[in-house]
């Protein structure tokens, strides 16, 4: 029995197994969260029914049920209500006990409206109220004509304000600049006579953007919430509105999907408690971009040198000692070195050579996308070096040996031999080194990332690439929205959406480089990596 036992042990089975048990836990685990992360995120895009609680004392409260607490030896059963309003109750959400609860009811007419500030408005619909004109809405129903209007109107005022008072205020920027550097007469006179030029044209689009303004704010409603009370709602900051207890299925996925899409293409508002994170997702995914176009030939370069040039001596294992140990230092040290080094250091001496006449105001002496990837690039290009390495010496000596004896230098065999059947190594250290950097939010912090960005690092304004401006980042959103919102509780899907946004992105970068790498291994017909 004993004998049997050591055999069953000696041959290895009972590990095979322990190995695959805890690999199917692991998958378990990070398939449980994902879905965790995706339903948290997900339900709060799908319109929720809001129920009207009767109250034994008389009054009635009105929202969306999103929790409720059985009772415990210590608290009453309750329910917590997201009842909006925020600009008349001062909060978003309100804890009822069940005890207090007379009835519940669903009305069909109770509307819930989006809006740019105050978050939901819950309640009804009376009055369109316009310059001359008092029309009554009896069915909660705004007239497309207005909705349209409003639309046109926010669309061109945001032209104006963006773009066109935008390019106006960069230019003008730009002669102020250009009048601190030494300049003949001539040229001064043609700055000077340009600026008249764009203070005219400012003032025209600054009258314009003030009759626009005072148009879009001639429409409101008036609204109506269950205590009574009555408020005034400009339509202008009506994002969608809608009946909830009164949508069939087709109607709710309608909202659903146009909840998805203002998430991912629109802007922030209430402090990125609500609205989109596009430009969250574009400073993520440039930043990595930018990360990898530094760390892989660098860290290709510095891994070619140490295994095929650098001997085999003391200084060459201590450097190879010092790359492992870097991928161990906390990323925040990065962070630190990246403000000394790349800000302080680089950025400092950029400005003062290149941009003195913007001088004290820096411009690459302080935080911005370009500093915060070449921090990142850094933190994981010791992944990339080891990476590389290992790849490296996965060719064949025989390949090597051929090669050089048909003739052919060290260098020509490395570009010819060794590099394209390293490359799906190469590619496993570049999938790595994306997958950390693109999660890593301690040393952006230091180094040029913000809440709120005012403009993208690329668009249509000259130069086209601004690597000088700060971003926004998706890991620094959920630290952000979660841990720094005024309004946390109402700030919790925003937090699960983001969260699951950041694991797609990452995800799909890794496949994409994944697919690549596939292609590669095929047309060499196979690789140790």
């Amino acid at each position: 029995m004993i004998n049997n036992l050591k055999a069953f042990f000696r041959n290895g089975t009972p590990f095979i197994w322990l190995s695959g048990a805890f690999l199917s836990i692991a998958l378990m685990m990070i398939l449980g969260l994902a879905l965790y992360i995706a339903k948290e995120g997900l339900q709060t895009f799908w319109p929720a029914p809001i129920a009207q609680f009767q109250l034994i004392d008389g009054s009635k409260v009105s929202g969306i049920i999103t929790k409720y607490d059985p009772a415990t030896a210590q608290d009453a059963a309750k329910y917590q209500l997201r009842i909006g309003n925020r600009d008349l109750n001062g909060l978003d959400f309100k804890w009822v006990e069940e005890s207090s609860i007379l009835s519940v009811v669903y009305p069909k007419d109770i509307v819930l409206a989006e809006r740019e500030e105050f978050g939901y408005f819950i309640g009804r619909f009376d009055f369109l109220l316009t310059r001359e004109l008092q029309t009554p809405l009896p069915n909660n129903r705004i007239p497309e004509s207005v909705i349209k209007e409003n639309q046109e109107l926010k669309d061109r005022i945001l032209k104006i304000r963006k773009t066109e008072i935008g390019s106006i205020n960069q230019k003008v920027e730009q002669n102020r600049l250009a009048l601190k550097t030494s300049l003949n007469e001539e040229t001064r006179d043609r700055i000077l006579r340009e600026n008249l030029s764009l203070e005219e044209n400012y003032k025209i689009l600054a009258s314009q953007l003030v009759a626009l303004e005072a148009t879009i704010n001639e429409s409101s409603l008036q609204a109506r919430v269950d205590d009574g009370r009555i408020i005034t709602l400009k339509t202008k900051s009506i994002v969608r509105y809608f009946e909830p207890n009164n949508l069939t299925f087709f109607d709710k996925s309608k909202i659903f999907l146009s909840r998805i899409n203002e998430f991912i293409l629109g802007q922030p508002r209430e402090s990125n408690t609500e609205g989109g994170v596009f430009p969250a997702i574009f400073g993520t995914v440039l930043m990595v971009l930018i990360m990898s176009i530094m760390v892989v030939p660098l860290g290709v370069i510095a891994a070619i040198y140490l295994k095929e040039y650098a001997g085999n001596n003391l200084l060459t294992r201590s450097i190879r000692i010092a790359v492992n140990n870097l991928a161990g230092v906390p990323s925040i040290v990065f962070g630190v070195f990246g403000l000394g080094f790349f800000i302080y250091g680089v950025g400092g001496f950029i400005d003062q050579s290149l941009f003195k006449e913007a001088l004290p105001a820096p411009t690459y002496g302080t935080g911005g996308i370009l500093w915060a990837s070449l921090t990142l690039a850094l933190l994981t290009i010791p992944v990339v070096i080891v990476a590389t390495e290992e790849s490296i010496a996965a060719i064949p000596r025989s390949q090597r040996e051929a090669s050089l004896a048909l003739g052919s230098t060290k260098w020509q065999t490395i570009t010819n031999i060794v590099l394209p059947g390293s490359a799906p190594g190469i590619l496993t250290g570049f999938i790595l080194a994306m997958a950390r950097g693109a999660g890593e939010v301690a040393p952006l912090m230091i180094t040029g990332v913000v809440k709120l960005a005012p403009s993208l690092p690329i668009d249509s304004s000259w130069p086209f690439f601004h690597l000088d401006r700060k971003f926004m980042h998706l890991g620094f959103h959920i630290f952000d929205v979660g841990f720094q919102s005024p309004n946390s509780e109402a700030a919790k899907p925003m937090v699960f959406m983001t969260a699951l946004l950041l694991v797609l992105i990452v995800v799909t970068l890794n496949l994409a480089a994944l697919v690549l790498r596939k292609r590669l291994r095929k047309n060499l017909g196979g690789s140790t990596f």
